[in-house]
């Protein structure tokens, strides 16, 4: 499964970025936690969602450059939960 997951992300994504741009990746997903906290405390549904979607996204690529299948694993199911949600949410179900 990890070798099907790692071929998919080689597909989509390039395999090597700066450190600097993955610093910058990094910082986003710092402030996309920040909100989504915010959102959840603030009860702001479905912006909690939303926020963690993509905080999700850049973590799952950022393990997968630094092969950290553990961090990328735990991402890889959260996200499956976000869309899970975000499907629903407008789908109105």
């Amino acid at each position: 499964m990890d070798s099907l997951v790692n071929s998919i992300f080689s597909i989509l994504l390039p395999s090597h970025i700066s450190t600097r741009t993955e610093k910058i990746l990094k910082n986003i997903a710092l402030l996309l936690g920040l909100l989504s906290a915010v959102a959840i405390i603030c009860d702001w549904y479905p912006l909690t969602m939303f926020l963690s979607f993509p905080f999700c996204l850049i973590w799952i690529y950022c393990a997968w450059l630094r092969t950290e299948p553990q961090l990328k694993w735990v991402n890889l199911v959260f996200l499956l939960i976000y869309t899970y949600g975000i499907t629903i949410y407008f789908l109105g179900l």
